[in-house]
């Protein structure tokens, strides 16, 4: 069965310009690089490690449209929920804190 493109506001046959909408992308194994086991996508360290990778999309799309807000405001929820994550691994264990931050390359 053939997979439709989702379009959004704009009429292109009265002028309007159509914006495809970008389908989430599943998550893949160089993701997953903090899992504890093989179906492990609960735990702080990989939250923290997918809301990094959907991020980095987001600043990407951003680059390029300045004026999407709604994607600006998906992205501060986004580091605002790898915040909280990463509070509770500091709280938790301070070395799976400090290690999640290097390999994100984030600041400490």
């Amino acid at each position: 069965m053939a997979e439709k493109n989702k379009t959004t506001k704009g009429n292109p046959a009265k002028g309007g310009a159509a914006k495809k909408v970008e389908k989430k992308v599943p998550a893949k194994q160089g993701d997953l690089v903090f899992q504890r086991h093989d179906k492990d996508t609960g735990s702080p360290e990989v939250q923290a490690g997918l809301l990094s990778a959907e991020i980095e999309q987001l600043q990407a799309h951003l680059g390029a449209h300045k004026k999407d807000y709604d994607a600006k405001r998906s992205l501060l929820k986004k580091v605002a929920k790898r915040r909280k994550f990463l509070k509770y691994l500091k709280d938790k264990s301070l070395d799976t804190y400090s290690t999640v931050s290097k390999k994100l390359d984030l600041k400490v």
